[in-house]
C-alpha cells in the first residue's frame, strides 16, 4: 500500500521530529548545547533522510539504520554548530578521540540503546498506523460497494410480500394410503 504525498510528508515530519527530539535530548544530556539554527538544520537533515523511504510501511529493519544514521548526522551537526568555527570543530573531534575509549564507548552504547528503543517504538507505531488504515479502507469498501452495486437510473421497486391463503393454512392434510374399508 503506497501513500499520497500529503500523508507521506506528515509521516516524514513526524519521523524527523522524533529524530530531532532524540538527538537534542542526547546532546544536551551529554553536556552540549543546541542553537536554533542547528535545530532547523537538524530537522531539515532528518526530513531529507526520511522522505525517500516514507512512501510505504517500514519495519524495524529499515527504521533502525535510518534512525542511527540520522542520529550520527545530528550529532555532527550539533557539534559543528556548538563549536562555532572549523578550528573548534577539529579540536572537538580531536578531544573526543583522545579522551580515551571508555567515554566514547559509553556514548556509543547510550546512543545505540536510545536509537534501538526509539526505532522499535516507531516500528510499532508504524504497524499500528498502517493496520488502522487497512481496516478503515476495508470498512469503507464494505459500506460503498453495496451502494455502488445498484444502478442509479433504475428505480427501486419494492416486491410485494408473498400472500398465503388463510383457508389453506388450517386445512389438515390427509395424504397417505387410502383407508381400508371393512373387508367382507
Amino acid at each position: 500500500m503506497s501513500s499520497s504525498l500529503p500523508f507521506r510528508l506528515i509521516r516524514t515530519a513526524v519521523f524527523a521530529g522524533v529524530c530531532l527530539g532524540l538527538g537534542v535530548v542526547a546532546h544536551v544530556f551529554g553536556g552540549g548545547s543546541v542553537t536554533g539554527s542547528a535545530l532547523v538544520a537538524g530537522f531539515a537533515a532528518a526530513f531529507c533522510l526520511a522522505l525517500p523511504v516514507a512512501g510505504r510501511e517500514r519495519g524495524a529493519y529499515v527504521i533502525m539504520p535510518l534512525l542511527g544514521t540520522a542520529q550520527a548526522v545530528l550529532h555532527v551537526l550539533f557539534s559543528l554548530a556548538h563549536a562555532g568555527s572549523a578550528a573548534e570543530a577539529v579540536a572537538h573531534v580531536a578531544h573526543a578521540s583522545s579522551s580515551g575509549l571508555a567515554p566514547g564507548l559509553g556514548m556509543l552504547v547510550a546512543h545505540g540503546w536510545a536509537t534501538a528503543l526509539t526505532a522499535l517504538w516507531l516500528a510499532r507505531g508504524e504497524a499500528a498506523l498502517w493496520g488502522l488504515l487497512r481496516r478503515l479502507v476495508t470498512r469503507l469498501l464494505a459500506v460503498l460497494l453495496p451502494v455502488l452495486d445498484t444502478p442509479f437510473s433504475a428505480p427501486r421497486t419494492v416486491e410485494p410480500p408473498v400472500l398465503r391463503s388463510a383457508v389453506l393454512r388450517h386445512v389438515v392434510s390427509l395424504r397417505g394410503p387410502p383407508r381400508v374399508v371393512g373387508t367382507h
